[in-house]
């Protein structure tokens, strides 16, 4: 397989560290459980385009969301649990 890089850097500046990072890869992983409920949500809508929702449809739709807030509520938790370099204690 060919890769495909722009030559000038006025259209993309050309990077040598084309893979993530480790704090980006740290940051995907904490994210992780929010992306997958969102995808499991946006699944469950998809189900429902082309019909009318019964009343599974609408559990599962309910439950997606719930999974989704949940997942919010935990990263967010999460993220105020964090202290920042120089922070009292």
């Amino acid at each position: 397989m060919k890769s495909i890089a722009a030559l000038q850097n006025r259209v993309t500046p050309w990077s040598d560290g084309l893979e993530p990072s480790d704090a980006e890869l740290d940051a995907i992983e904490q994210e992780l459980p929010l992306i997958l409920a969102e995808r499991d949500l946006l699944d469950a809508e998809i189900i429902t385009l082309d019909r009318t929702p019964t009343e599974v449809d609408e559990r599962r739709i309910r439950r997606a969301r719930n999974r989704v807030l949940a997942a919010r509520r935990d990263l967010a938790n999460r993220a105020v649990g964090t202290t920042v370099s120089g922070d009292a204690a």
